[in-house]
């Protein structure tokens, strides 16, 4: 027989059924309903459903068939009007028949008290009585190997003998090698030294003071964080599951689970543990899962990567904040404060949101090869497990989460240490280049000051030298309009400075005939010949050189004018032909 697709909801007065059976005939229906039980066959399609409460059959029934969809609704009304049934998304816990409870393994529920602080024992018992029919076994002596291979782990500490089977799947899955024969105990000591040693201080400081991209993760709003309250259960919030999260329901064996207290204070611990690197790894790839999904949710896990079991709700803060400073690509303390606070809003939310988390790990690790192992594990037990618990345990459970706190010093890696250390050496670094900053102002306000000193003792020696020559009068009065030694052609001045050399000749040639021509240009040679070298002089005395070596040329020059005058930094070269200045005169 067929297990159809099934849906239920609920008004105040009815129960409804939306069951997808194609290619059947409504002829061929059959119905059967007594107070929680419930029972549908449409050949090949058999559905029995124990219900969260009672429904009568009294005649007020309704249904519906859509043959182009297959769908079969029903409405069948409550037995106490305004009844509010819970767990109507549970879709897995609906399928185990009335009663259905064998001697193995028991129907018990798990709880968090025994973990939670002023729980009693009186919370940790079930509705239903114990089942005295439970499977014995005559006590037998085990040698020391025996026992080493009884090491137990998996959901509830129930599973054992697993990785014997997939050894080549081990290191892909799991960092611990041995898990069939080592204990907690060894496991816990294991896990601690392997994150002393995969610690980076650099990657830790990287992240703290280079901090951009965390922020913007810290900004990031998680789908959980958008859920409205549901206003059908109080402090609950109104969770949807997809199609594809429906037919995984459906496919999920129904199992029950005995546990004792200890292993269902594990089971509560470990639920914790999963659901930090899920909140992780959702908030730090902002809700869009990637090839390193896989990886991230189960190296952050205690519990999925070492086995690890846990005895207080601290250890697993404490174990998840220190593999998020030793693993992930984001290693701040700020994102574990967060996702602390992302796990309780989870749980605040209530089963439903819990078992959409789950079921969204099943899917992550089901599309990877080989984490499907922690499914078969872990996640497909938490998937069933999680329908069946009361709702009161998770808000024991919120309580004690809510009350917890993580600090710095409780991951012992040094962190504020480490901190303090980077501050102080990033201090003296700015102190360095303040002062650093410093010595390079005043040495450039020193060079400054010796520039204008050399500038102002290289014009007092043109001057003097200026005077020795018979120029002083013309230095004295003005430096840079120092009239030539010739008494031919004087070359007019403006109240801007020396014209240029064509300006300067078209002055001049009201004062001379075209047949002076090669007179007046000797005499411009000369004159500007003194004009540079005084001009020089104020500059760099090599350039007073190369002006007088220049007249020099000049006067044994009857082709012209050249003058070459060299500066610390480019070379001035100044070429004027006699066929330039006669064409200039010309025109």
């Amino acid at each position: 027989m067929i297990t159809p697709a099934f849906d239920l909801s609920q008004d105040p007065e009815h129960l409804i059924f939306s069951i997808r059976v194609p290619y059947t005939r409504t002829s061929e229906f059959d119905l059967f309903i007594d107070g929680t039980d419930f029972k549908f066959y449409a050949k090949p399609y058999f559905l029995r459903l124990t219900l969260p409460g009672r429904i009568v059959e009294d005649g007020r029934e309704m249904a519906t068939f859509d043959i182009d969809k297959g769908l079969f609704t029903l409405q069948v009304p409550k037995e106490t009007p305004g009844e509010h049934f819970e767990g109507l998304q549970m879709l897995t816990s609906l399928l185990a028949p009335k009663g259905s409870r064998s001697a193995k393994p028991l129907v018990e529920d798990a709880s968090v008290g025994a973990c939670s602080k002023g729980a009693g024992d009186d919370e940790e018992e079930d509705d239903e009585d114990f089942d005295w029919q439970v499977e014995q076994e005559v006590y037998a002596e085990r040698s020391e190997e025996e026992l080493s291979v009884l090491q137990k782990y998996g959901f509830g500490n129930q599973r054992s003998g697993v990785f014997a089977r997939l050894q080549e799947e081990l290191g892909d899955v799991i960092d611990i090698k041995n898990p069939e024969g080592t204990s907690a105990a060894e496991r816990h000591r294991a896990r601690l030294e392997a994150e002393a040693s995969a610690f980076s201080p650099d990657h830790y400081l990287a992240d703290l003071f280079e901090d951009d991209e965390i922020n913007r993760l810290l900004k990031f709003r998680p789908w959980w964080a958008k859920l409205r309250a549901s206003t059908e259960e109080e402090g609950q919030c109104a969770v949807t599951f997809t199609q594809e999260e429906k037919e995984q329901l459906r496919k999920f064996p129904n199992r029950s689970y005995l546990l004792d207290k200890t292993s269902r204070c594990q089971a509560w611990l470990s639920l914790v543990d999963v659901l930090l690197a899920y909140s992780y790894e959702v908030r730090s790839t902002e809700g869009e899962h990637n090839v390193e999904s896989p990886w991230t949710i189960r190296k952050l896990s205690g519990t999925l990567c070492w086995l690890e079991t846990y005895n207080s709700l601290q250890e697993v803060l404490v174990s998840f904040g220190r593999r998020v400073m030793c693993y992930p690509l984001y290693r701040h303390f700020a994102l574990v404060t967060l996702v602390l606070r992302d796990t309780t809003k989870i749980l605040q939310s209530g089963k439903a949101c819990v078992l959409k988390c789950l079921l969204d790990i099943h899917k992550v690790f089901r599309d990877n090869d080989p984490a499907y192992v922690l499914n078969d594990l872990y996640i497909t037990d938490y998937c069933i497990w999680i329908q069946k618990i009361k709702s009161t345990k998770l808000t024991v459970l919120v309580a004690t989460l809510q009350n917890a706190s993580l600090q710095k010093k409780d991951l012992e890696l040094e962190l504020d240490e480490l901190e303090n250390a980077a501050r102080i050496v990033m201090e003296e670094e700015q102190r360095a280049s303040g002062a650093s900053e410093s010595c390079s102002d005043s040495s450039s306000s020193s060079s400054d000051s010796s520039s204008e000193s050399e500038d102002s003792e290289s014009e007092g020696q043109a001057c003097s030298e200026s005077t020795a020559g018979g120029g002083g009068e013309a230095c004295k009065d003005s430096p840079l309009q120092s009239q030539p030694t010739s008494s031919v052609s004087p070359i007019p001045q403006t109240h801007s400075g020396t014209l240029s050399s064509a300006e300067q000749l078209k002055a001049a040639a009201p004062h001379s005939d075209s047949g002076g021509c090669g007179q007046l240009i000797q005499e411009l040679g000369e004159h500007l010949t003194e004009e540079l070298r005084i001009s020089a002089d104020r500059r760099c005395p090599q350039m007073s050189e190369a002006a007088a070596e220049a007249g020099e040329a000049s006067g044994r020059s009857s082709g012209g004018t050249f003058l070459e005058l060299s500066t610390h930094r480019n070379p001035l070269l100044i070429v004027q032909t006699q066929d330039h200045l006669e064409q200039d005169f010309i025109s």
